[in-house]
């Protein structure tokens, strides 16, 4: 899969692999209210951090893994307006499903329509369980993994002394 290519699209939605050509459209998502309240502050402030952060995180893991974070933009125009995939962390025991959209495109129902696909790829990549992490604060969030079928497991720290995160799971029947 090439660099901007794209993955899934939906009614609306096309979800793409990212490029350093998308550093101003993740500026502006990592630096939202709503990210940095509910995800955190990665520290990206300027298009260079921007586009080191695209280049070591979405880019890196789309070639190492083959899934990454997914640019979601509007089908009809092609304007990005959030992010949504599959994501490795080292704090997880497995694959997570992990979104985050601007403010002026939440309460949509871009989120649940980009998830909603990306778990259907998840199944088809032959991930047979999928995870997703939520701060307990975030009732949007919390509500839209409960919409999409994911169960929550437990309360638990991603690294000590952290706030803590919820986390949820789902599982899918292995291929045959």
């Amino acid at each position: 899969m090439t660099e901007g290519g794209e993955i899934l699209s939906t009614g609306r939605l096309r979800l793409r692999t990212a490029t350093l050509d998308d550093a101003p459209f993740f500026l502006a998502l990592l630096n939202d209210p709503g990210f940095l309240a509910h995800i955190g502050d990665r520290g990206v402030r300027t298009l260079d951090d921007a586009r080191r952060m695209v280049a070591e995180g979405p880019v890196a893991m789309q070639r190492a893994r083959g899934h990454s974070s997914y640019v979601v933009t509007l089908r009809a125009c092609g304007t990005p307006i959030g992010t949504c995939g599959l994501i490795k962390r080292d704090t997880l025991p497995g694959v997570d499903l992990g979104y985050a959209f601007l403010e002026a495109h939440r309460g949509q129902g871009y989120a649940f329509e980009a998830a909603s696909a990306v778990l259907a790829l998840a199944s088809t990549l032959g991930l047979q369980r999928v995870l997703a992490i939520t701060t307990p604060g975030n009732v949007a969030s919390n509500g839209l993994l409960g919409r999409l079928g994911m169960r929550f497991e437990r309360f638990m720290h991603l690294v000590p002394g952290d706030g803590g995160v919820n986390l949820y799971s789902i599982d899918f029947k292995p291929p045959g």
